[in-house]
């Protein structure tokens, strides 16, 4: 199909299925192949192409005082065929290729419009590249046509399948399907989407195949068979097919003989618009089917262009005129008298060329749903654009060598090359157009859904788009409500390997499987996952621990001995109590101070150790409540002290109560000179100082200090105060025992004299009890984790002091108060006085 102008456009499209070749024993000159099985979509594309070219001629702002002209070849879906009718559109040749006659040759195109395939394109494209003719495709969609180096004069006005297939994965993702099966075509088309999917799907983590196989070319039952087999097998409830719909046909007859259903189907563009496969035979097995479609358009005034085509009975040997008489005879199933030799079989009735196109209904008519024909009418308009670009050119501001221009007379294709570059227009539907720097346009593909309507009928329809932004990033926006879903729930399906891992826990591979299929494994303690699969469970920070789900990190629960727990306040009363205690028995040997029991005790020391057992029992106090850096430091300072002060006092008592016995007799009052009250208030301080001075040296050197311990328990932050310089705490608590120790040992060899001296006595079974709870105390203490053991040392030091209070007291005051007639100083030393 032909038409003259001042540049002619070619094009290349499919208007016959199937070609066949004459003998090629080349014992005759070889023939030309001949094409049958009319496809009218192809014959309609290729009228768009011729509807385009017809508007821009007629537009006054566009190509102004130059004619386009066109010459479309059909390629009949084989390669051959399509190369040398590139050839020839290409080199100007004269001799048609499609058909047996020679008509009049056309002059060399400016640029093609074409081809349809992939495969064709490839290798077209390849060859027109060396000589830069520029051809823009409207349905080539393999992404290795965007390599500049080896096509560099290729455009298409379809987006390339590195974008189909992202389209794919964002629609993957969004639904959540991770685990799928991929088909493809044994072809550039299918081979390229494969390695592209595969290599996408692992680098956007959207999930992994299943299985990947190759759909044969032609009737190949057994291998059909065993694919279909792999599908039946496999958990992965979506299949992704890249192919062409006669793939389809095939594939789709054996899933129906094994009866596989339960399939979520994804149709690449090639095959999403099948009619073919639209029937209510297949909707059980292909209803609900999601498809990426190319950008539907509309082309105001094509429908009133195609019904203007009327076939010339008078000239119907011309190569355009065979083709509107061949689909004429396919539209009315009628032939014309005589008919082409080569294109309708014999039989039907006689065509007139008066018959009514709008009296059929058929799909050529049928404008509602242009996909691929506004493709070609895009690229005859970029191709349009670019010339007229190149046409406008101002001498000496041209873009080529010597800042020149193009001229009409001497155009040349790699000139238009150069500005097709550049193009940036928008259609009357609202789309726009421009190419990037491989030559592929703004990606922009409809989301289409088979719907399987109640009385059996199926349709087609748009259910959302998916584009790429400015930011290069896609943009998928789908309506959910409007998707059929051919399941039984209504629902999108789940098509996972493994279900996904909740918050808590962590996803862990399985040998040998793709990454998709993993275990969940429990986090473990101290580590969460506040995520759905999550790869890793990560710690949690040093005051918190995971909660009993592992999902989200909670703080520790501290342990300390409260005031607020049973175990702290009976201490805490219990210290309270001696102190009390201590008051009261300070108080009544100051009322009875002048006493004999009181006089004849030392009451001077009796009062001092009475103050030092109240700070023992005040000091214990120290040890509850939370540990801070001030009580930490003070708690056992206050304790050695506490009981130096206490345990010195008894000491000095015993030496007195010695230094007494061993005056009384004959000559021993030389003795009492050092035992006075001043020294007895001397020593007693300096016994004191020295354990002070234990205390300063242990602070200032290596005090103790609060610290959170989580040695004990993980979950459980014990506060509790390190010693600091365990020397130092071992020489407090030595010192303290070493004075207890000679205080046992004095009152011990005291224990004999006579009952007047019955105060050594006392001081034994005291000192007995204190050495005792202090020596339990050691390896209670060492075994006894967080508060129990501030607990022990603080039992330690209320056992010791009561122990000291009512040995050392409680005879005293049952005296004082109870039994007043033996508070009198007859009553003391007469009885001692008869046994001396």
């Amino acid at each position: 199909m032909s038409k003259a102008g001042d540049v002619v456009l070619g094009g290349l499209f499919e208007i016959h299925f199937f070609s066949v070749f004459s003998d090629l024993s080349l014992t005759s000159e070889p023939q030309q192949p001949t094409c049958h099985g009319f496809d009218v979509v192809g014959f309609r594309e290729a009228q768009t192409m011729a509807f385009a070219i017809d508007e821009i001629n007629r537009k006054s702002d566009l190509l102004l005082n130059v004619t386009l002209g066109y010459s479309l070849f059909d390629s009949c879906l084989n390669l051959g065929i399509g190369f040398q009718a590139a050839l020839s559109l290409a080199s100007g040749q004269e001799e048609q290729i499609i058909l047996d006659e020679t008509c009049e040759g056309s002059p060399p195109v400016l640029g093609i419009v074409g081809d349809s395939s992939s495969t064709r394109s490839i290798a077209i494209s390849s060859v027109l590249g060396l000589y830069r003719v520029p051809m823009v495709s409207y349905y080539a969609t393999c992404s290795c046509l965007s390599d500049r180096q080896k096509f560099p004069s290729f455009f298409r006005t379809i987006p390339s399948d590195a974008f189909q297939v992202q389209a794919m994965i964002q629609i993957l993702k969004h639904f959540s399907w991770r685990w799928t099966g991929l088909l493809v075509s044994d072809d550039d088309y299918g081979l390229h989407a494969a390695r592209s999917f595969q290599s996408d799907l692992s680098l956007s983590g959207g999930g992994c195949l299943a299985y990947l196989e190759v759909l044969p070319w032609g009737d190949d039952p057994s291998e059909l068979r065993r694919i279909v087999d792999v599908m039946k097998k496999s958990t992965a409830r979506v299949v992704i097919v890249f192919a062409h719909e006669s793939h389809m046909i095939d594939l789709i007859e054996e899933v129906m003989n094994q009866n596989v259903t339960g399939l979520q189907w994804m149709a690449s563009e090639a095959w999403t618009a099948a009619s073919v496969l639209q029937t209510p035979r297949l909707m059980p097995y292909l209803g609900g089917t999601l498809g990426i479609a190319i950008r539907r358009g509309e082309i105001p005034g094509l429908r009133d262009f195609l019904l203007q085509i009327r076939p010339d009975l008078h000239h119907n040997n011309s190569y355009g005129n065979n083709m509107v008489n061949q689909f004429w005879e396919h539209t009315f199933q009628c032939r014309f008298a005589p008919p082409p030799a080569g294109w309708v079989e014999a039989g039907g009735a006689l065509c007139t060329g008066q018959e009514n196109l709008e009296t059929v209904g058929m799909e050529f008519l049928d404008l509602s749903n242009l996909r691929p024909e506004y493709n070609v009418y895009k690229a005859v308009y970029a191709l349009a654009y670019a010339l007229d670009d190149m046409l406008q050119c101002e001498p000496g501001r041209g873009p080529f060598r010597g800042q020149s221009c193009a001229a009409l007379q001497r155009l040349e294709p790699w000139q238009l090359v150069y500005y097709l570059e550049k193009i940036n227009f928008t259609t009357p539907f609202g789309d726009e157009v421009s190419f990037d720097e491989n030559g592929d346009a703004l990606p922009i593909y409809d989301v289409m859904n088979w719907l399987w309507l109640p009385d059996g009928r199926t349709k087609v329809q748009n259910v959302g788009e998916v584009k790429r932004s400015a930011s290069k990033a896609e943009e998928l926006t789908l309506d959910e409500h409007k998707i059929f879903w051919n399941f039984e729930s209504k629902e999108p399906p789940q098509s996972v390997c493994s279900e996904s891992c909740p918050p808590g826990t962590r996803m862990a591979r399985k040998k040998s499987q793709p990454e998709c299929c993993f275990d969940c494994i429990p986090c473990s303690e101290g580590k969460i996952s506040n995520k759905t699969d999550s790869m890793e469970c990560i710690s949690c920070p040093e005051d918190f621990w995971s909660s009993p789900q592992r999902d989200l990190c909670v703080p520790k629960k501290t342990e300390f001995l409260s005031y607020h727990e049973p175990l702290g306040i009976c201490l805490t009363a219990a210290s309270l109590l001696g102190t009390f205690i201590c008051v009261v028995v300070l108080g009544i040997f100051y009322c009875h101070r002048s006493t004999p029991m009181v006089r004849a005790n030392n009451s001077e020391l009796s009062f001092l150790l009475l103050v030092s057992l109240k700070l023992c029992f005040l000091c214990s106090l120290l040890f509850i409540g939370r540990p801070r850096l001030w009580t930490c430091q003070l708690r056992h300072a206050a304790f050695g002290i506490s009981f130096v002060l206490c345990v010195s006092c008894i000491l000095v008592k015993t030496m007195v109560v010695l230094a007494v016995f061993k005056a009384s007799k004959p000559g021993g009052g030389a003795n009492l000179k050092w035992f006075g009250a001043v020294q007895q208030r001397g020593t007693v301080l300096a016994l004191t100082c020295v354990q002070a001075a234990i205390c300063t040296v242990w602070l200032v050197s290596s005090s103790p200090s609060p610290h959170k311990n989580t040695y004990y328990h993980n979950d459980l932050i014990v506060y509790e105060c390190v010693v600091g310089s365990t020397i130092g705490f071992a020489v407090l608590l030595g010192y303290i025992g070493l004075l207890a120790f000679l205080s046992f040992l004095l009152a011990f060899l005291a224990r004999n004299l006579p009952d007047n001296f019955n105060e050594a006595k006392l001081i034994t079974f005291s000192m007995l009890i204190f050495c005792a709870v202090w020596v339990a105390f050691v390896p209670a203490y060492v075994n006894s984790p967080g508060k129990y053991a501030d607990a022990v040392e603080v039992f330690a030091i209320l056992a010791s002091s009561f122990g000291l209070l009512v040995a050392l007291f409680g005879p005293k005051c049952y005296i004082v108060l109870l039994r007043p007639e033996k508070n009198t100083k007859k009553a003391i030393m007469g009885r001692g006085t008869t046994k001396f």
